[in-house]
């Protein structure tokens, strides 16, 4: 039996570029290198042919730990809530008061990327307070 060794998680979008480059200042990421025998990811984008040109991007955790991320550009927009989402866990041992002044404090930085707050879920039944979020095309995601 084989075991995974490493996971990409895929968005669908229409700008796969700028959807990427927010999620690169989201979560540090950067973009990796250029295809070998090209001196940057234009050059390899005006290599393609016209309908493949900006169609998909990806970035990575420079550390190498994180997922690689994965965009590529789809025909339709969103229709409804995702059924997978991303937590970014900025408040991660934090409770209480604390807790919510970290997820504000990212939640702002993220708003003045593009990023829009949802809701506050307040902290109850055994679980601390989450902020559920929007990227810049509409896909959920929770400051936890």
């Amino acid at each position: 039996m084989t075991s995974v060794k490493q996971i990409q998680v895929t968005f669908d979008c229409a700008e796969p570029e700028r959807v990427a480059r927010f999620w690169c200042d989201v979560l540090g990421y950067v973009v990796p290198p250029p295809p070998e025998g090209f001196a940057s990811w234009d050059d390899f984008n005006s290599s393609l042919p016209p309908e493949h040109q900006g169609s998909a991007f990806a970035c990575v955790d420079p550390s190498g730990v994180g997922p690689r991320l994965f965009f590529q550009r789809v025909p339709e927009g969103k229709l409804t809530k995702n059924r997978l989402h991303l937590d970014v866990r900025v408040g991660t041992g934090l409770v209480g008061e604390e807790r919510l002044a970290a997820l504000e404090a990212e939640c702002a930085r993220l708003v003045a990327l593009g990023a829009v707050r949802v809701r506050l879920l307040p902290a109850g039944g055994g679980n601390e307070s989450c902020l559920v979020m929007q990227d810049i095309e509409g896909n959920e995601f929770c400051l936890d």
